[in-house]
C-alpha cells in the first residue's frame, strides 16, 4: 500500500526550514499562553522565566512542565486562553481516575485538528471515496469525532457507529462494505470475534485497512490484527490533552512508528524521574508543546508515555517509537516494574490461548500476589492439556522474563469482559 495523494510541501521539507517554522510558532505559543492563561503566567513567574527568554529550540528546557493535574486543578475552564465566546467546543477524558480533564477548542483549533486527522489516515493509506467504519466512541471522548471529522476531510465517506452493539457493527461491516475501520485494537478483536460467532471469517469481509489508537499495543498484536483480519494494521497517536487523534500517525510507505506532526507540536523526551531532557534516541517520557493551539496551549505537557525519539524515514518529521507503556500504567510488583503490555507479548506467544488477558492484584499479607486471567481459543477450549501445557510455560516465560511469579487462570471463553474502548487490563485490589 502506497501514499496516492501528494504530500503538504511541509511533510518533506528541510529540517532547518522545519526547525525555523518551529521557533517561530513556538514564540507566539509561548507568547499566548503568558498573556491569556492565568495559570501559566503563574507558572512561568513561578520558575522565573519569560517568553522572551526563548531564542532558541533548546531553551525550552528552561520552562516549567504541564501536568494532567494542572488541568484538574484548574477545572472546569481555567486553562482555557481564549475567552467563552470563541470557545467551539468541548472535550473531557472519563474522569475514572478523579475530575476529567477538559478542554475546548476555538473554530480554528478544530479545522486544523480535522487537517492533521486528514493528514493521518492519508498517510495511513487512506484515499478519496474509501469507506471507513468508526468505532471509536463519540461525545466527551476526542476519539470519535476527531476521526470523523478528519476522514471526511480526507474525502473519505464516514459511518458514524461508535463504540458497542458489537452485533450490529458486525452486520454493518458486511452491509456496508467499508473499506477501513478506526477502532481501539482490543476492540477490533472483539469485533473479529463476534464475525466468527456470526459463521464468517474475519478474513475475508471487505476492510483493508485498521487505524488503530487509544490504548498502547504491542506490534505483536498488530501481529495477530492482521493475520486474523486479513488488513493492514496502522498506528494513530494522540491524547485528548494535546488535542486528540492525529498528533502522529504511522506512514502506510515505512509501518515504522508514528510520525510526529512537528509542525505543530514540539516534542522532548525526559527522564521521567528527574524530568532532564534527553537526546533523541534515548528512552523515555513524550513531553509535547503545542505550537498553533488557541483555546488550550498545553507548554511542556508530559504525556507519561515512554517512548523514544527517531530520525524521520516516510517524512522529514521525526518518528516516535510505537508506545507499548505509560509511566503510570507501571505496575510495582514485589519490587519488580512490570507493563501490561510485557504480559501481552508473552501471552501471544501461546497459541492455544486467545489475547485477551487481565491483570488482578492482590495481598497476602505484606506480599503482593499477581494472578493472570486468560481464556482459551475457542478452537483449542475443550483440550484441557494443551491448555495446561500453555498455561505452565506462559507462568514460566512471566518468571524467568520479567521476574515476577504470575498464578495463571485459564477462564472459560469469553470469561475476559470485552471493552467498548480502552480496554481495562489491570484490577487492583490491593489496599490502599
Amino acid at each position: 500500500m502506497t501514499q496516492t495523494l501528494p504530500l503538504e510541501a511541509i511533510e518533506t521539507a528541510g529540517r532547518d526550514e522545519l526547525a525555523t517554522l518551529q521557533l517561530e510558532r513556538l514564540k507566539w505559543s509561548l507568547n499566548h499562553a503568558y498573556e491569556n492563561s492565568p495559570v501559566y503566567r503563574r507558572k512561568f513567574d513561578e520558575a522565573r522565566v519569560h517568553p522572551s527568554q526563548l531564542q532558541s529550540l533548546a531553551d525550552l528546557a528552561r520552562f516549567p512542565f504541564t501536568t494532567k493535574q494542572d488541568l484538574r486543578d484548574s477545572y472546569p475552564f481555567g486553562m482555557f486562553a481564549v475567552p467563552q465566546e470563541r470557545i467551539a467546543r468541548i472535550h473531557a477524558s472519563s474522569g475514572t481516575t478523579g475530575k476529567p480533564t477538559v478542554v475546548g477548542y476555538t473554530a480554528r483549533d478544530i479545522d486544523t485538528w480535522a487537517n492533521l486527522v486528514a493528514r493521518s489516515v492519508r498517510a495511513a493509506g487512506a484515499r478519496p471515496g474509501d469507506k471507513v467504519h468508526v468505532s471509536y466512541g463519540y461525545g466527551l471522548f476526542t476519539g470519535g469525532l476527531g476521526a470523523h471529522y478528519g476522514a471526511e476531510r480526507a474525502g473519505l465517506t464516514v459511518i458514524p457507529f461508535g463504540g458497542g452493539q458489537t452485533e450490529k457493527q458486525v452486520q454493518l461491516i458486511q452491509d456496508f462494505r467499508p473499506d477501513i475501520i478506526m477502532v481501539t485494537p482490543s476492540y477490533m478483536l472483539a469485533i473479529a470475534d463476534e464475525m466468527e460467532r456470526q459463521g464468517m471469517d474475519p478474513a475475508s469481509c471487505s476492510l483493508r485497512l485498521g487505524i488503530f489508537g487509544a490504548e498502547p499495543w504491542t506490534n505483536e498484536m498488530r501481529a495477530v490484527i492482521e493475520k486474523r483480519v486479513g488488513i493492514a494494521a496502522l498506528d494513530i497517536y494522540g491524547l485528548s490533552e494535546v488535542m486528540g487523534p492525529g498528533v502522529a500517525a504511522e506512514c502506510a510507505e515505512t509501518r515504522d512508528g508514528p510520525t510526529i506532526w512537528e509542525d505543530h507540536f514540539y516534542p522532548e523526551i525526559v527522564d521521567p524521574e528527574t524530568g532532564e531532557v534527553l537526546p533523541d534516541g534515548e528512552f523515555g517520557e513524550l513531553v509535547f508543546t503545542s505550537l498553533t493551539k488557541e483555546a488550550l496551549p498545553v507548554i511542556r505537557y508530559r504525556t507519561r508515555d515512554l517512548t523514544r525519539l527517531l530520525p524521520g524515514t516516510a517524512r522529514t518529521m521525526r518518528r516516535m517509537e510505537k508506545v507499548t507503556g505509560r509511566s503510570d500504567d507501571m505496575l510495582i510488583i514485589r519490587g519488580v516494574n512490570l507493563f501490561p503490555t510485557q504480559i501481552e507479548e508473552l501471552l501471544l506467544r501461546q497459541h492455544t490461548l486467545a489475547p485477551y488477558y487481565q491483570i488482578v492484584l492482590t495481598k497476602d499479607g505484606p506480599l503482593d500476589v499477581m494472578t493472570l486471567n486468560v481464556e482459551p481459543c475457542p478452537e483449542s477450549a475443550p483440550d484441557g492439556a494443551a491448555l495446561e501445557i500453555a498455561r505452565k510455560a506462559l507462568a514460566h516465560d512471566i518468571k524467568a522474563l520479567i521476574g515476577v511469579t504470575a498464578i495463571v487462570e485459564v477462564l472459560e471463553v469469553n470469561g475476559i469482559e470485552r471493552s467498548v474502548g480502552k480496554a481495562r487490563r489491570v484490577i487492583d485490589k490491593r489496599p490502599k
